[in-house]
């Protein structure tokens, strides 16, 4: 069963002093059981597309799985919202407290969630990788480019993987985690070395999402928005350039300025 991205439906708009009826495009919401050796272990809102990278994205961030064998089966339900994975190991007794955890689109978490998984699972990057201005401003353009669905919408969040040459992957979700986590997952399905790869991203750099890159293992991350403070605390903690107010051909390089190249 396939589920659209966005449905037009009828509203009642106000505009110029008077009401018309019309349409409006809005984004769906889906809820995706993932249940694991038979056992409910989360529950993700997500947008309904690109569902078995978001999976494997999801549990190899969340520490479940280290390698791509350790899962023997996934099978995907989308009619019922469910997705079935037999791994070839049983999860670790500390992973319980996560099962039938609720995962919201907006992906708030506490700060007891936060340290006690998220930062263990974090990677200090060891990226070699250096790219320059053009490099910034190009693939932040063709992020913009190909975000057809949040330009319907304005109701998605839009992430990419690069390594400013090549290779160029974008995803849309609801939940800006779950964009990274299908990014993550379809690297971890096609073994895509990550290391030396640029995440490209629309939203504000938050601590979670700079948590997300480093969980996933990139070197420099880059956003159309701002960074929060903690965000850029742990970015040079972790090895991770930041760059954002990527517009109109300027940017911000708040951590790690080496990785990118000053000489024009």
């Amino acid at each position: 069963m396939k589920h659209n991205m966005a449905y037009n439906q009828p509203i009642l708009k106000y505009q110029n002093n008077k009401f018309i009826e019309t349409t409006d495009c809005y984004v769906t919401e889906f809820p995706l059981t993932i249940m694991i050796n038979g056992e409910e272990f989360a529950t993700i809102i997500c947008s309904p597309n690109n569902l078995r990278e978001l999976v494997i994205g999801f549990i190899a961030s969340e520490g479940v799985i280290m390698k791509k064998d350790e899962i023997k089966r996934i099978t995907i339900d989308d009619s019922k919202g469910f997705a079935h994975i037999e791994l070839t190991k049983i999860i670790d007794p500390n992973y319980k407290k996560y099962t039938q955890r609720m995962i919201s689109s907006c992906c708030g978490k506490s700060r007891e969630f936060y340290f006690n998984n998220d930062a263990a699972t974090a990677k200090i990057s060891h990226s070699k990788l250096k790219i320059n201005p053009q490099q910034i401003i190009s693939m932040m353009d063709k992020l913009h480019t190909e975000s057809k669905t949040f330009k319907e919408t304005g109701g998605l969040h839009n992430a990419a993987i690069s390594d400013g040459d090549n290779f160029y992957e974008h995803r849309s979700d609801i939940g800006r985690h779950n964009a990274l986590d299908k990014l993550y997952g379809h690297c971890i399905e096609y073994n895509i070395p990550i290391r030396n790869k640029v995440l490209i991203f629309s939203g504000r750099i938050s601590s979670e999402i700079l948590i997300k890159a480093a969980k996933i293992g990139v070197g420099i991350i880059l956003s159309k928005s701002a960074p929060t403070n903690l965000a850029i605390d742990l970015a040079d903690d972790l090895n991770i350039t930041s760059v954002g107010f990527i517009r109109d051909g300027s940017f911000n390089v708040y951590s790690h300025s080496e990785r990118i190249i000053r000489s024009l």
